[in-house]
């Protein structure tokens, strides 16, 4: 575990910034439960069975996530090393308003010329989650603002562009297309865009149910990076629910 992280900062990180969710969850399955015994419309073992499943739910995706952001050495960084990257020149980080990751990036990339932009629009992104962890984690020194549609980076100017658990905050088909776009414009001939994400696949239904529909279809991916003169060089698990892609010119 990276010692810049704390011990379960990333389940702790999900409950205090999704709070809301698992009142009014477990609210719920108390509601049911106290029905289960004062109606006789609905079988009592059907509203018991409902309150578990609620109960279950929440517990499997706390597990999954204490897993995946907590145990699993995502932010060790050490699963960097599959990805055949070197020490560059300039390196840019690009988040969606909460950033758990430039400062590991930094101690990583110690000799690299390092950029932080992020493109967080409070117009778009409504989410009381992201607002609260922008309360609570002040952005990185010197983080830039963008858009989607104009990333303020010169022309072959970059050698790597990470893209962490970022990405699939744009819904918009189209706008995320002109974003990889803008990217790749910004990419050296040589250079490399990594993106990690989760997939709307079965491991991430399993650990989610319905939540996974927040995230992109493999298949949604590839036709944004096709679409973007984009190539994925090389595919890695870091675990089954994050799938990281390297991507070079096309």
């Amino acid at each position: 575990m990276d010692t810049l992280r704390k011990p379960l900062q990333g389940v702790w990180n999900i409950v205090r910034f999704n709070w809301h969710f698992y009142i009014l969850s477990i609210g719920l399955a108390m509601v049911l439960l106290y029905l289960s015994s004062i109606q006789t419309v609905i079988p009592q073992e059907y509203m018991v069975f409902a309150s578990l499943a609620i109960v279950s739910i929440i517990l499997i995706s706390l597990l999954a996530s204490l897993y995946i952001y907590d145990l699993s050495g995502l932010y060790s960084l050490k699963w960097m090393d599959r990805l055949g990257l070197s020490e560059k020149n300039s390196i840019v980080n690009i988040n969606a308003g909460f950033d758990e990751t430039s400062e590991l990036l930094v101690k990583r990339y110690s000799d690299a010329k390092f950029s932080v932009l992020d493109f967080y629009d409070a117009k778009k992104h409504t989410e009381i989650s992201i607002k609260r962890a922008r309360k609570a984690y002040p952005p990185y020194p010197n983080t830039l603002s963008i858009t989607t549609d104009g990333v303020p980076l010169e022309d072959n100017s970059v050698d790597i562009i990470f893209a962490i658990l970022s990405a699939h905050e744009i819904r918009n088909n189209a706008e995320r297309i002109v974003f990889f776009k803008e990217l790749k414009r910004a990419l050296k001939p040589n250079g490399k865009i990594v993106v990690t994400e989760h997939l709307r696949d079965a491991p991430n239904f399993l650990a989610y149910t319905i939540g996974f529909f927040h995230f992109h279809s493999k298949s949604t991916w590839l036709m944004t990076f096709k679409n973007s003169n984009l190539k994925v060089s090389k595919e890695i698990k870091i675990t089954p629910f994050l799938t990281t892609f390297v991507l070079q010119n096309a």
